[in-house]
């Protein structure tokens, strides 16, 4: 018996392996590999994906499309060609690269570039009618760990 399109499709995708950067609120972004399927990255984002492409760069910001709705932990900022935020991203999210037809790992300079945008993580604070996102130093994120475990201990 012949396989059958969608099965072969589908066995495809569940094999298809795409490194991000992965950015979770509160947390340093790494570089790691998911599953590429739309299910892997449902389950990554945690419902359905949006896509979010705002740079001139062959890269896309994924995320949950309902993260704002299902008030999801704030996560990052994203930034316009001239340096106003145009949006905060809810919930986790990760950036990759953009093929002819679907997501792409991200490689070499996008990589790095993107990484560097996307590192640190963010706290917002709300200010009159304006959000202000404040990026925390790696060294700043692990002092805060350790003073908040040198309290909890004494």
């Amino acid at each position: 018996m012949e396989q059958n399109y969608f099965e072969e499709f589908e066995e495809r995708e569940a094999e298809k392996g795409m490194t991000v950067i992965a950015c979770l609120p509160g947390k340093t972004a790494q570089v790691i590999e998911i599953d590429g399927s739309l299910e892997g990255m449902q389950k990554f984002v945690g419902g359905y994906i949006e896509q979010i492409c705002p740079f001139k760069d062959p890269v896309a910001i994924v995320c949950n499309e309902e993260g704002k709705i299902n008030r999801m932990e704030l996560n990052r900022a994203v930034y316009g060609e001239t340096g106003e935020m145009i949006d905060i991203i809810a919930g986790p999210m990760f950036i990759c690269g953009l093929g002819e037809e679907d997501f792409t790992s991200i490689q070499g300079e996008m990589l790095e570039k993107y990484m560097e945008k996307f590192k640190h993580p963010e706290v917002f604070v709300k200010i009159g009618n304006d959000i202000l996102a404040m990026k925390i130093p790696e060294n700043q994120n692990q002092h805060e760990k350790q003073t908040h475990k040198n309290h909890i201990h004494r």
